[in-house]
């Protein structure tokens, strides 16, 4: 548990960093955000989650905003100490705090009860007398107490409601999410001109919960709706079952008119619509090995970092170097690969390399970043063993990251204030010197010098992205998925010229982001990358379910939890695939059976996606967002009820060889 002291540090640190470092410069948001306890105004299991840069769930199945978003429309209200204001939707009433220590009066309003009436205790325990909430249709304001200096909308609707423009005093601002797409909206400001006139300014892209009520969005919030039956069926959904190919399950599905529209490519993406779904996992290795068997394929790489993958690696080609001493997986999400699903693919392939010589045997390789100090540890293990004296200057660099080893994203923090030195130099320098030494000795083909120069550009790249996922999401999610496509094409330039790739990823990286939300937030992924390197010689694969269960945890390094996964939201994909009536299939988008299907399915819809965290009380805001699927991916593959991975118990490891990858 958080302690009082370290919530007021937190809580400093939020401010300095997280707000006023982003360019909210307001002197009395700044300071209203540093007297309010935020840690007491979410449920007591998330108080030490409070400052963190994200959004939080609380009751009714609703968010906390984010620290910034909270910190930015508030200092876009311009409020000067004193001022009649208007919130409407007041969730746990952190936000209605924060404007209580600057306003004169703040009136707030919240559609859902037991939202408001706990709101209220809040409020009145933390002595914000001059805050007034009422349970009600925000979108129709609280006409007997205005006019109002300020207005603002915490939920995004088509269009300004009218009677909260009417409400607004002379000069007064209202800030306010205004979108035709749910989920998807600019936040706007409109200041009152008189006589009906109004300024609208937008701010920036946002996306927040709709905006219910009778001037918003009408009836209930699509993630709670539930689908039509089947019998039901509507057009669409009709088309989708016409095209699809039913499979059953992913053993017994028939891969040969798949396999035909793949043909030729030389990199295969298969994605996945969740980190912990077992029916993902399987159905990617039935490709797989198919690829492998039937197409060629030589290297399998994944959502994985190097080094961990590394290990999987030597005991699959039985490599005749020594395996690192360190447990692979052993971090945080550790069901993602050490799972049976996993451990069946790695035990076949294994025994089909064994029975092949070591230049035809398949390699297993990570492509993520976040492994920086087993990096490090594998860089100078090399070194050591050819090379002492460079391995002397190597330590000596690398020494740099030492006292973060525990917390390097407590290493970007401080590198980005100043607090302590940037390890920017030691870093790039050691991958240069090691890159020179390639040049020297011309040992290209060199399987350990590979592996060795591949950890450095690891711990390059991540040391970078340590420093720069404070700048904002957009920046270290690029250089993430950068990394990754890098690391893809020294993996082919190592294999040779025929070589060819197959990558297990989330479908967030592996569909291209410029059919998604994501472009439109200046993000980047692999997918995109390998369709601008590769054109139609790259074929992307998404799956999605509609519901089950799923491996997940609630928070960031909280413990695994087999989580129930909510039927599909409205206007979704994933609905539209649900309704189809059939339990699983594959689905041509690149070459539909019948045109109609692209031209259909080229409608926005909405998209799932759940990560290793699986918030299902605020589904619809933590892992919907938007997308084109037929230009997202090539193909779509579809189980309808999917169930969670079995991680794997220590007991089930024990007796197995010293060079098993989930060792004990």
């Amino acid at each position: 548990m958080v302690q009082r002291a370290n919530y007021d540090r937190l809580r400093e640190e939020m401010v300095s960093r997280q707000i006023a470092a982003r360019g909210v410069h307001s002197a009395p948001v700044l300071e209203a955000m540093l007297r309010v306890r935020r840690e007491g105004y979410v449920p007591s299991y998330l108080g030490e989650f409070a400052y963190e840069d994200a959004p939080l769930p609380i009751e009714e199945e609703q968010t906390i905003s984010q620290p910034y978003i909270v910190g930015v429309m508030i200092e876009a209200l311009s409020l000067r100490g004193g001022e009649r204001v208007l919130e409407i939707g007041t969730g746990s009433g952190y936000s209605a705090a924060v404007l209580a220590e600057i306003a004169g009066e703040v009136y707030t309003i919240e559609r859902h009860e037991g939202l408001a009436r706990k709101a209220e205790e809040r409020l009145l325990r933390d002595g914000y007398r001059n805050v007034h909430v009422r349970c009600g249709d925000g979108t129709l304001g609280w006409p007997e107490h205005a006019p109002f200096d300020a207005i603002v909308v915490a939920a995004g609707g088509p269009e300004v409601p009218h009677a909260l423009q009417e409400q607004l005093a002379l000069g007064g601002r209202m800030v306010i999410p205004v979108g035709e797409t749910v989920g998807l909206q600019k936040l706007v400001r409109v200041t009152s001109l008189g006589r009906g006139r109004f300024r609208t300014e937008e701010l920036a892209d946002v996306r927040f919960v709709p905006l219910i009520g009778a001037q918003g969005w009408r009836g209930a919030e699509p993630a709670v709706e539930r689908a039509a039956p089947v019998a039901e069926r509507p057009p669409d959904a009709a088309l989708v079952a016409e095209c699809a190919q039913p499979i059953g399950g992913p053993e017994e599905a028939d891969l040969g008119p798949l396999l035909e529209r793949i043909g030729d490519a030389r990199v295969v993406l298969l994605g996945e619509a969740s980190h912990g779904t077992s029916e993902f996992y399987r159905m990617r290795e039935r490709i797989t090995r198919a690829l492998i068997d039937e197409q060629g394929f030589r290297v399998v790489a994944v959502e994985a970092d190097w080094p961990d993958a590394a290990q999987i690696d030597h005991y699959v080609r039985d490599r005749n170097v020594p395996a690192a001493e360190w447990q692979a997986f052993a971090r945080f999400p550790t069901w993602m690969w050490r799972n049976h699903e996993v451990r069946h693919f790695v035990d076949w392939l294994r025994e089909r390399n064994v029975a092949r010589p070591p230049e035809e045997r398949v390699r297993f390789a990570g492509l993520d970043l976040y492994g920086m100090y087993n990096s490090i540890a594998e860089v100078l293990a090399y070194l050591d063993a050819v090379d002492p004296e460079t391995a002397k200057v190597a330590r000596q660099r690398y020494g740099c990251l030492t006292p973060w080893q525990s917390d390097p994203a407590a290493y970007g923090q401080a590198a980005l204030t100043g607090a302590y030195r940037s390890c920017e130099a030691d870093v790039v320098g050691m991958l240069q010197d090691l890159l020179a030494r390639r040049m020297e000795t011309a040992r290209v083909a060199d399987e350990r010098f590979f592996d060795a120069t591949q950890n450095a550009r690891l711990v390059a790249d991540a040391e970078s992205y340590y420093r720069v996922m404070y700048y904002g999401a957009a920046q270290s999610w690029n250089l993430r998925d950068q990394h990754m496509f890098q690391t893809l094409m020294q993996l082919l330039r190592h294999h040779g010229d025929d070589s060819k790739i197959v990558i297990w990823a989330h479908n967030s990286h592996v569909g291209d982001a410029t059919a998604t939300e994501m472009s439109a937030r200046g993000e980047r992924n692999i997918g995109q990358l390998c369709r601008q390197q590769f054109g139609d010689a790259a074929y992307s694969i998404g799956f999605g379910t509609d519901h089950g269960t799923v491996a997940a945890a609630s928070y960031w390094d909280g413990p695994l939890e087999i989580k129930r996964v909510r039927p599909s939201c409205e206007k979704s994909y994933e609905r539209l695939c649900h309704e189809s009536g059939l339990p699983a299939f594959t689905l041509a988008l690149r070459a539909p059976a019948r045109a109609e299907l692209r031209q259909e399915l080229t409608e926005l819809r909405l998209e799932r996606a759940i990560g290793v965290i699986y918030r299902p009380e605020t589904e619809r805001a933590s892992h919907y967002f938007h997308a084109v699927l037929p230009y997202q991916f090539d193909e779509w593959v579809w189980f309808d009820e999917t169930r969670a991975v079995r991680p794997l118990e220590t007991h089930e490891l024990e007796g197995l060889p010293e060079t098993y990858p989930f060792g004990l």
